[in-house]
């Protein structure tokens, strides 16, 4: 029960953070859903990122760990209105932005859910490094 506890107010929290990018982001007009895009991207990035520096390395216990990594990040971004869009493109005739959208999505989420594990593990390096040399 406890640790469902920690997820909600990670959900709230990075529900509220996306409310607030997606404001300030999404233009008036325009058919790209390029807030909701830059925030699955970040999330990407941090969740990869997030995960790979805070097993072992920092002391952060498991129910921050579900706070942040489950909660936050998990409500922070959205598949949900991701699919919504690509469907909302499609009936409005416009296909193509929506197979762009899918695969930009894909292919650079991955792509940053990689660069967030690779810089993870490279300030993980550099910390034994400095450690090494005190």
């Amino acid at each position: 029960m406890r640790e469902l506890i920690y997820i909600g107010i990670g959900g709230f929290v990075g529900t509220a953070a996306r409310y607030g990018v997606q404001d300030l982001i999404q233009p008036e007009e325009g058919l790209f859903p390029l807030a909701i895009w830059l925030i699955n991207m970040a999330g990407c990035f941090f969740l990869g990122w997030f995960f790979t520096v805070t097993p072992g390395k920092w002391s952060i216990g498991p129910e921050l760990r579900l706070c942040i990594g489950t909660g936050f990040t998990g409500a922070f971004t959205t598949f949900s209105t991701f699919t919504v869009d690509v469907v909302r493109l499609a009936g409005m005739s416009e296909l193509l932005l929506g197979v762009l959208y899918v695969v930009l999505s894909v292919a650079i989420g991955i792509f940053m859910s990689e660069i967030g594990i690779r810089w993870g593990k490279w300030m993980l390096g550099k910390a034994s490094r400095k450690e090494n040399t005190i």
